[in-house]
């Protein structure tokens, strides 16, 4: 049986509730600072200004979350960030998933060009989802990165599911009274 598709959800910062804010910044301090044995501030001013798309599970975990920043905040073009997978989402092609959620939110959002910075042994991954590596590599916190540029970000990109979120309370693919998160 094939494995149903994962359903997003995108609020701007003061959309989210405090379990979801929550379950987020859990989900990231686990990756980033625990699993990647970074010590630095993870919620910053940038949450603020950002969109958060994500997919909880049943008990409201986050299994998957990432940022979308508008253009002209952190870069000239919009961007995706704070990409994380909880451990039992990784190998399911959640992370796949959520990429393709993120470029067709900001198609809606912030239509352009989207970068990234990217860590390095993930070139592969975002050159398949259309990034293209635009300078040399650099350390963030002990780890090799790359910026990445995608030009142009298109509504229906292949892969994701149902239609692009369009409001605070939409679930991607989703009506609200079918999400399970309404």
């Amino acid at each position: 049986m094939p494995t149903p598709s994962p359903r997003f959800i995108c609020k701007a910062f003061d959309e989210l509730t405090l379990r979801e804010l929550q379950a987020l910044h859990v989900l990231r301090q686990q990756v980033f600072v625990v699993e990647q044995n970074c010590a630095y501030q993870d919620a910053d001013d940038t949450d603020l200004i950002s969109w958060h798309l994500f997919a909880l599970d049943d008990a409201g975990r986050a299994l998957a979350t990432c940022r979308l920043i508008p253009a002209g905040h952190k870069y000239t073009e919009a961007a995706i960030g704070r990409l994380a997978n909880a451990a039992q989402a990784r190998g399911t092609g959640m992370g796949r998933a959520i990429m393709e959620a993120a470029i067709a939110e900001l198609a809606q959002r912030s239509p352009g060009p989207i970068r990234i910075s990217a860590q390095q042994y993930l070139q592969r991954f975002y050159e398949s989802l259309g990034f293209e590596v635009v300078g040399a590599p650099y350390l963030e916190d002990d780890i090799p990165h790359l910026e990445m540029l995608r030009a142009g970000a298109t509504q229906n990109h292949p892969g994701v599911v149902g239609a692009p979120c369009r409001t605070a309370s939409t679930v991607c693919g989703a009506p609200p009274s079918q999400s399970g998160f309404a």
